[in-house]
């Protein structure tokens, strides 16, 4: 089977807090290492009540440090949030301080609300049609070879796996365009995954840094030793989507028993989209799931995301879900 690997948006739980998060963070790391997953991955996010992976690169450090051969990576940083020297600066020195485990996704999206996204001092009118430009700016500052006068350091000449992150076709044609993978965001956004994937192939153009296409897609997992509770365990992603997208974001609240037969045909129909890439239930149900998704893409690699209140839960389904690509190996 395909590599696995692990996208972590470090949740805070209802009743507890960040630092608990983190700490959350850091076992689930350690323990994904062990079962044989690719990489772990944190996403930038800002002003969500729910996600504390705000200051990603800080929490990618510490995830790196308590960690020995996983890949840790960005899922991504919101290049138009920051300047690109600083990006390359940060992860030059989490590459130096971690060599040949680092990898930085790169998204256009604020990853907040407008009002935060000014005050993360963005432009709104303009920073997401520079993005293309900043990318090629941030890859300049890696390679040995930059003739600008303004250098990275640490960073310049670091091999540094660099992602194109996308939730529409903006990603797929960038991606394509720079010769570089590319990962779908079809965990929560995957009304337009089949046409970005063949986008992405079909204008594909190899680079010193990727000979052919390579798709990763976010795909959510519940696994549970029934698919009763699997369902029960999934149903705090589903409050917590739902509040979301009703404008009401929220730190991840418990389940809550037979969560989707109460609420409303719209929140249902956001379940049923959102849902389409996930698979919940007992190991069985879990691997017909994801292999028919597999066949459905063609994907090179799988980011399981689990959304799970507790955190031992939370454990087991990553825990049933390595079995699953370990016995197919």
């Amino acid at each position: 089977m395909i590599p696995f690997s692990v996208l972590d948006l470090s949740p805070i739980l209802q009743g507890s807090d960040a630092a608990q998060s983190f700490r959350n963070s850091l076992d689930l790391a350690q323990h994904a290492e062990r079962w044989g997953y690719q990489r772990y991955w944190l996403a930038e996010h800002h002003g969500m009540p729910g996600i504390a992976s705000a200051a990603t690169s800080v929490l990618m450090g510490y995830v790196a440090g308590g960690t020995s051969s996983i890949r840790v990576g960005a899922g991504g940083v919101m290049l138009p949030n920051h300047s690109p020297l600083v990006i390359a600066e940060q992860f030059g020195t989490l590459e130096s301080l971690y060599p040949g485990r680092i990898d930085l996704g790169l998204g256009r999206a604020p990853g907040s609300d407008q009002i935060t996204a000014r005050a993360l001092r963005r432009n709104l009118a303009t920073d997401a049609d520079e993005f293309p430009r900043d990318v090629v700016e941030l890859m300049n500052y890696f390679s040995a070879e930059s003739q600008s006068p303004v250098r990275a350091v640490p960073g310049q000449g670091l091999d540094i796996p660099i992602w194109i992150l996308g939730s529409s076709l903006f990603g797929a044609e960038l991606a394509a365009m720079l010769g570089l993978p590319y990962a779908f965001a079809s965990h929560f956004a995957p009304q337009q995954m089949m046409q970005a994937i063949a986008l992405y192939r079909a204008r594909f153009r190899p680079s010193a840094r990727l000979a052919k296409p390579y798709v990763m897609l976010g795909f959510n997992v519940f696994a549970a030793d029934s698919d009763e509770e699997a369902a029960f365990r999934a149903t705090s992603m589903q409050q917590a989507f739902v509040n979301l997208r009703s404008g009401r974001p929220a730190r991840l609240p418990p389940p809550l028993a037979d969560y989707p037969n109460l609420v409303g045909p719209a929140e249902r129909a956001l379940l049923d989209s959102v849902l389409s890439c996930a698979a919940i239930g007992s190991p069985r149900t879990v691997r017909a799931s994801l292999e028919a998704f597999i066949e459905r893409t063609g994907a090179d690699e799988l980011m399981i995301t689990s959304q799970i209140f507790e955190h031992s839960a939370r454990l087991r389904s990553y825990e049933l879900t390595s079995g699953i690509f370990s016995s197919a190996a």
